[in-house]
């Protein structure tokens, strides 16, 4: 059998049957990091598998998405089983990224302890240190299904309840078997790196990440992160959705056209109560700046947050952050020469803050309009002035940044964070990450909008996320408010836009296995096909088309 690394080029043999695992240990001493999977002829494989043939061979570690995504997943197998042993009778709930870790909640007959937390951590090094293989054995469905029923999972005998395959893939740790969305490290000893933080009335579980591989991120408070994520709940609650197969339920049942009136008026009681907040405040709040990653429905959000004003009187206006770009010889260039759009160093901050002081003391202002097709900045004519009356509206990545309008002073000034927080995940051990909601968001807009295919935006994504890790997380807690643009229903209807257009990459394309994960994940929706029934004013419509506040 021969090996062709990938991307070097080098050249290995190895006896037919040879496994990766025992190939990835011939080369671990040249990797810093420990091997946690690798992609054979471009298709992501466990450790564990063996290839046949001759194949290329790209070893992946916790410097990618991808392996990120399956320590975390093996390691939250350790956890829950540790914490079934310590807690009899427990469920347990892998929740939402919160503070560098991803949030969990223990339910039992009783809150948890600090004391508890340790005695789970304990538990956690007892098995990793062992070393227990996780075995995966395919099962039929219905085997499955009786499993669970028995262990008390209901979350997964709703999920299996609409799954289309007759088998399905369990792995195991010791006692403990459940169902994982995705790849796992071949035992536990390779997951040696990480952290329990009591944070009731649950718990913060730590781990590297591919932005701090080597070590475990320092915990970062973010309560209104965490504030916004319960609320999420609530409307769960409201909605009487704890996950996807309970989503399918309903929407099997005939009652998603319900759902999505009820969603869509949550979004609109929420903005309405922001627009109250600044309505009431409205003699100092001068400037509004919305900021958020991409694909969080800023624009729409803009756009009905303005509506809401004028229903309080005021007549807001907007500025639109893209014309005060330095000119293209000006703009900064990232690490590879590139120019870097979304550097705060591309906005012209002094002309900025210039007008903006002048606007709000009532003079008259000529913006300028950036002309990208010549990269510079140029002055038509556009006149503006406003009165007290006419808060300015500025949406971009910088919103929350003081840097960007350091003339305003605070007090003059809300600042709101947009984000689309999935508020359900497929099922309680099983977390649906906020960032494939939002790539998925963006490669139905990009397709139906922008002439752009699937290929391209998944290609882009990786630098996107850059730009969002560097100069939009680091300042969403200096936020008023936080506003989560997610919809419990939106992913059952990106699922029939989205994929076609995955479905076109295939595997002589290095964004193959992006593409495959998201159709697997898309393949535990059923389809909301009633799309008359989603107000022109949605959010999601922003991304599927048939918005009020675009032509479409």
């Amino acid at each position: 059998m021969k090996i062709t690394l990938f991307p070097s080029g080098e050249v290995f043999f190895y006896k037919d049957g040879t496994s990766l695992l025992e190939i990835s240990r011939d080369f671990q001493d040249k990797f810093p990091l420990t091997i946690v999977a690798a992609r054979v002829n471009n298709m992501l494989r466990e450790l564990t598998y063996i290839p046949e043939g001759d194949v290329e061979l790209e070893f992946v570690d916790l410097t990618s998405e991808d392996g990120e995504r399956i320590y975390v997943r093996s390691l939250s197998c350790v956890f829950i089983r540790a914490a079934r042993e310590i807690i009899k009778g427990c469920r347990v709930s892998i929740e939402h990224s919160l503070g560098n870790g991803i949030y969990c909640e223990i339910h039992g007959d009783r809150s948890i302890t600090e004391s508890d937390v340790l005695a789970i951590e304990k538990r956690m090094r007892e098995i990793i240190q062992k070393d227990i293989p996780f075995i995966k054995e395919s099962i039929p469905l219905e085997e499955a299904v009786e499993m669970f029923e028995k262990d008390g999972q209901l979350d997964k005998v709703r999920l299996l309840k609409y799954r289309k395959r007759p088998f399905i893939n369990i792995y195991s740790c010791g006692w403990f078997k459940d169902y994982f969305y995705g790849y796992m490290v071949p035992s536990t000893g390779f997951l040696k790196k990480f952290g329990l933080k009591f944070y009731p009335p649950g718990l913060i579980l730590q781990f590297p990440n591919r932005y701090s591989p080597d070590d475990i991120p320092p915990y970062i408070d973010q309560p209104k992160l965490a504030a916004v994520f319960k609320e999420a709940e609530q409307w769960g609650e409201i909605l009487g959705v704890a996950d996807v197969g309970s989503l399918n339920e309903r929407i099997s049942m005939g009652r998603g056209r319900e759902l999505v009136r009820i969603a869509e008026a949550l979004h609109e009681k929420k903005i309405a109560q922001i627009a109250d907040e600044i309505a009431q405040h409205s003699d100092r709040l001068r400037v509004i700046l919305i900021a958020g990653p991409s694909s969080s429905g800023k624009t729409t959000f803009a756009q009905r947050l303005s509506v809401q004003l004028k229903v309080n009187g005021l007549r807001p206006v907007s500025v639109s952050l893209d014309d005060y770009f330095v000119n293209r010889d000006m703009t900064p260039r990232d690490e590879n020469g590139n120019y870097d759009f979304e550097s705060i160093e591309a906005i012209d901050i002094a002309l900025f803050n210039r007008q903006l002081v002048e606007l709000i003391e009532g003079k008259k202002v000529e913006v300028p309009t950036y002309n990208f097709q010549k990269g510079v900045r140029e002055y038509r004519g556009n006149m503006l002035q406003v009165e007290k009356n006419q808060p300015i509206i500025i949406e971009g990545i910088h919103g929350l940044n003081e840097r960007l309008t350091s003339s305003i002073p605070k007090e003059n000034k809300f600042k709101i964070y947009v984000s689309a927080l999935t508020q359900l995940n497929i099922d309680d051990h099983n977390r649906i990450p906020t960032t494939d909601t939002r790539i998925l968001r963006r490669i139905v807009r990009d397709s139906q909008f922008r002439s752009n295919d699937a290929l391209n935006t998944i290609k882009m994504w990786p630098s996107v996320r850059r730009g969002e890790e560097k100069y939009i997380f680091p300042f969403q807690e200096d936020a008023n408010v936080m506003f989560n643009s997610a919809l419990i229903y939106e992913l059952s209807v990106l699922k029939r836009y989205a994929e076609p257009l995955l479905q076109k990459i295939d595997s002589r394309y290095r964004e193959f296995p992006k593409a495959r994960i998201l159709l697997k994940f898309l393949d535990y929706f059923l389809p909301f096909d009633e799309e008359d029934e989603i107000p022109p004013n949605s959010i999601i419509r922003e991304f599927i088309g048939k918005s009020c506040f675009y032509k479409s």
